[in-house]
């Protein structure tokens, strides 16, 4: 039934799908409590206050996201990426591969994330981390969008991150959302829109790898479905150092991305959770001074 309703949802136009999904939006914005809470609490968290505005726009750019899903998955590829109205910042990708270096692209919860793996695959080889959907339901049109030439997927475990290891040293492109919140043993805590979040070591340690550069991408989602604006930049901040001095790196990187166009990050999105058998904060942070100690 599912999969059916998602088939259908494909063969409307864009800009009916964005105007569908700001109903949705309020819809489910009314229905649960703590999507409500989360929303609220987040973007309290980065502006310092929670911006009314603001908030009504994330509320309707959340079911804008989520109604676009069928058309960037399933509709075919050039009538997606005929949606595309600019992309900026591509010479740093184009001027990677020229001189025959590896590029990590990270991207966060921002815009029309899924739209950027479609655009990317008709030009160059990546591989993305894949993370099955939480709704079943949606994982055969999550594949079937994923399934374009030169689009690769790694499975979010050790063979997956081999993978991505194996496409770095290769030359290649690597796909990344640095704001997931990892497994236990995967992470480390560190500040983001200055709350302990539980952040992924994933991305800094790709970052290491001898001859990667990275570059921050995201898409932004333009009014009345008119379509996308694709935007790839260097980094604010060097990555270096240690791998909690990139992670930290990586988190600012992430901020900035977000306060350049607050209302379509995914705040509803439970950053802050604490996985099962992960450490408080306060419990992580007294054994490093501990083991700096010693």
């Amino acid at each position: 039934m599912a999969a059916s309703f998602f088939r259908l949802l494909a063969r409307l136009p864009l800009p009916l799908l964005h105007l569908l999904g700001a109903g949705a939006g309020w819809l489910v914005w009314l229905a649960s409590a703590g999507h409500r809470r989360r929303m609220r609490e987040n973007l309290a968290l980065a502006l310092g206050r929670t911006d009314p505005r603001v908030l009504r726009a994330a509320i309707v750019e959340t079911g804008r996201q989520l109604l676009e899903l069928p058309f960037v998955w399933l509709r075919p590829q050039v009538e997606v990426l005929a949606c595309v109205r600019r992309v900026e910042g591509v010479a740093l990708l184009e001027r990677a591969q020229a001189d025959g270096a590896s590029v990590l692209l990270l991207t966060p919860h921002l815009g029309c994330f899924e739209i950027l793996g479609q655009y990317l695959c008709t030009r160059w080889r990546f591989t993305a981390l894949y993370r099955p959907p939480r709704q079943a339901a949606l994982r055969p049109s999550m594949e079937a969008g994923r399934a374009r030439e030169n689009f690769c997927v790694a499975p979010a475990d050790l063979s997956g991150v081999r993978s991505l290891v194996r496409a770095l040293r290769s030359g290649e492109m690597v796909i990344v959302l640095p704001d997931q919140v990892p497994k236990k043993g995967e992470g480390v805590w560190m500040p983001f829109f200055g709350r302990p979040a539980w952040t992924m070591t994933l991305a800094a340690r790709l970052s290491q790898i001898e001859g990667v550069r990275t570059v921050m991408m995201w898409a932004e989602r333009l009014p009345r479905g008119e379509g996308y604006v694709l935007r790839f930049t260097e980094p604010a901040e060097p990555l270096s150092g240690s791998v909690e001095a990139r992670c930290a790196t990586i988190n600012r990187e992430i901020e900035r991305l977000i306060l350049a166009c607050p209302q379509q990050y995914m705040w509803s999105y439970d950053r802050y959770r604490r996985r099962s058998g992960v450490p408080a904060p306060e419990t992580a942070e007294a054994a490093a001074r501990t083991t700096r100690q010693a």
